[in-house]
């Protein structure tokens, strides 16, 4: 029970209250762990609990999809369901523990006992309440820019703050500051922020993190500040913090105001933890400390290859998913035989198990292709500092922050072995962006194919069956379109137009620096987010619904010239001419007319067209593993 009231004690939620209801509330709340990614309650649920986060981070999403919204993470201290004491409607958003997470519970039942044996209690955490769900309302209007909300923090209190230009005023519900504040008002260009891409933000955190700790390691950042500096940056890679974020992706500049966005909100969280004020940066500082022996021109280029790693492997991962929904359907379709086409016309028989097997395995390849890819990004250029010189980063600081950093991602990352040119150099950018349009493009190209399979389906090739998902016409009743496809091409088209954005904010780099590495990000890190999605939707409302029309199919291989080929074996090939020159000149079909002249029976024929019979060599493996990462050790390194 003194370890409950110490925890209650701790928490901001419960700051200034009295004894006497830290010893009621003690009574009242059972300690609960929830693991990584267990739900506290969903969306649509039953009010049944509220609960106060003593340690762990938890996540308030919006949508009961794959890919929900998420529009705040609270950490230790805060409350979280809290509308169980204001009202008895069902909840509106969905909670999830984002790491391993201990919290204090009150169920509907304790707080109904509240109410009867301690009601001036529960009119404070009324009041709480109220306050704590308009301070986050807040930050969701910051989270929601681009989805029809206004942009940063709103309120009337203010902090002065300044920079080279001058003194501005920051709402004092802002982690970041003024440095932040001016390319808010700067780069409205595309109303997509920094916390769109959450992958970035914890790749940012964790590059803060590991200088931070290279920095006191080599005696120059004191270990106190490093503590909260740190413990900043963690809460930042757990998910917190990300409506602080709110610099446009597209901006002027480098990346340099994306670097002062990150560093100002972990200098002001830093701040807060070592019991000062945001604004105070004469104890925590936003270049001093949180920037120390780093240039933009270092962090940036390094988030975004760890960010980029992080989302290709989900790309990898919705990949795979998705060829293994072919090749399931490959096998599904193994009986049924069809017509091959080469230049839209009829070719020779196939299977149609042999034609979703191979749109399983050509996807596999592009598996492995982006795991090359990804071994290229893991090269950094921390230690660069600004153009590649290491100017103003001691001597080790290079070493130092790749060993950390390799730590802190889990990743074996290696410095380049000229920091001048990698600083220079966006090469395994457009390798990558090269790669994600060889698999666009092979994608879309199967999206075609099955739009062309579809189609009619009375008037077309109808051969299989798409899900039907939503009415196609507005106008012409019954019509029903392949609305998933379709989707998936324009997914694709972009990404291949993305591909020469790269190109060209890669090409048009000069000198020391390639100050378009924003746009670079953004078109990566969006092109691989909708592909990432797209297979998902493909795979999860389209493939897995097909159905084959197998009549169908087989009436257009007896009614085909092209079956001759598969009897050459065993009538000729003068024979077999001799059959396909009839069937062009008569219309009449090749089965009807080796049958009249007595060459095979029917029997003989289905025989010679048996799927087993057009199977050819043994196909790849079915769902090859992921290329191991390499080991850390390299002759790569800085000897900076």
């Amino acid at each position: 029970m003194t370890e409950i009231r110490d925890q209650l004690r701790a928490l901001s939620f419960l700051n200034g209250i009295t004894d006497t209801s830290i010893h009621q509330l003690s009574r009242l709340v059972t300690p609960v762990d929830y693991a990584c990614d267990a739900l506290l309650f969903a969306e649509g649920d039953e009010r049944r609990l509220m609960a106060l986060v003593v340690t762990g981070a938890v996540a308030i999403e919006k949508g009961r999809a794959t890919r929900p919204v998420r529009l705040a993470t609270l950490g230790a201290g805060e409350a979280v369901g809290e509308g169980l004491l204001l009202d008895d409607s069902t909840h509106g958003t969905t909670a999830r523990a984002i790491v391993n997470t201990r919290a204090l519970v009150l169920s509907r039942d304790q707080i109904e006992l509240m109410i009867k044996d301690a009601p001036s209690l529960y009119a404070t955490l009324v009041g709480r309440a109220a306050r704590a769900i308009k301070h986050r309302l807040s930050a969701v209007d910051a989270t929601l820019v681009g989805r029809g909300r206004s942009l940063g923090f709103g309120g009337t209190r203010t902090r002065l703050e300044h920079d080279l230009l001058g003194e501005r005023e920051v709402p004092d519900d802002a982690m970041y500051g003024v440095q932040t504040l001016r390319a808010m008002e700067n780069f409205p260009i595309t109303g997509v922020p920094l916390r769109e891409f959450p992958a970035l933000i914890e790749a940012l955190a964790a590059v803060k993190e590991a200088a931070a700790l290279a920095n006191a390691e080599l005696g120059l950042l004191p270990q106190a500040v490093c503590d909260v500096v740190t413990r900043a940056a963690q809460e930042i890679r757990a998910g917190r913090h990300h409506e602080h974020f709110l610099v446009d992706m597209i901006q002027g500049g480098a990346g340099t105001s994306t670097n002062m966005n990150a560093n100002e909100v972990i200098a002001n969280r830093a701040l807060e933890l070592s019991g000062h004020t945001r604004g105070e940066y004469q104890y925590v500082h936003p270049n001093n400390h949180v920037n120390l022996s780093q240039s933009t021109n270092d962090v940036y280029p390094t988030a975004v290859k760890l960010a980029l790693h992080t989302v290709i492997e989900g790309l990898r991962h919705a990949m795979k998913d998705l060829a293994a929904a072919f090749l399931m359907k490959g096998d599904e379709f193994s009986p049924f035989i069809k017509m091959g086409r080469t230049q839209l016309q009829d070719a020779v028989p196939m299977t149609l198990g042999q034609e979703f097997t191979a749109f399983g395995h050509t996807i596999l390849e592009d598996v492995e292709r982006l795991g090359e890819a990804q071994a290229l990004i893991r090269e950094m250029n921390m230690g660069a500092t600004a153009i590649g010189t290491g100017i103003n980063a001691p001597r080790g600081y290079a070493d130092a922050v790749r060993t950390h950093l390799s730590r802190i991602t889990a990743l074996p990352l290696i410095t380049a072995p000229d920091l001048v040119e990698a600083t220079a150099d966006t090469g395994s950018f457009v390798q990558l962006s090269g790669v994600l349009k060889r698999c666009a493009v092979k994608l879309s190209k199967i999206c075609n194919d099955l739009r062309l399979l579809s189609s009619g389906p009375r008037a077309g090739f109808g051969e299989i069956n798409l899900p039907a998902m939503q009415p196609g016409s507005s106008i012409m009743p019954g019509k029903v379109n392949p609305v998933i496809p379709e989707v998936v091409n324009q997914v694709c088209f972009d990404v291949i137009g993305g591909d020469i954005t790269v190109t060209m904010a890669a090409e048009a780099g000069q000198l020391q620096l390639n100050v378009f590495e924003p746009v670079i990000a953004y078109r990566l890190l969006g092109g691989i987010s909708a592909l990432t999605n797209a297979c998902t939707v493909l795979r999860e409302r389209c493939i897995v619904g097909i159905t084959a029309n197998p009549d169908r199919m087989r009436q257009f291989v007896e009614q085909s010239i092209g079956i001759v080929t598969a009897l050459v074996p065993v009538l000729g090939y003068e024979t077999s001419t001799e059959i396909a020159r009839d069937a062009l000149a008569s219309g009449r079909g090749v089965y009807e007319l080796v049958m009249e002249r007595g060459l095979l029976t029917r029997a003989e024929l289905d025989r010679a067209l048996n799927p087993e019979a057009m199977t050819g060599p043994p196909t790849s493996p079915a769902s090859p593993t992921l290329p191991p990462l390499p080991v850390a050790e390299s002759p790569l390194v800085s000897k900076k």
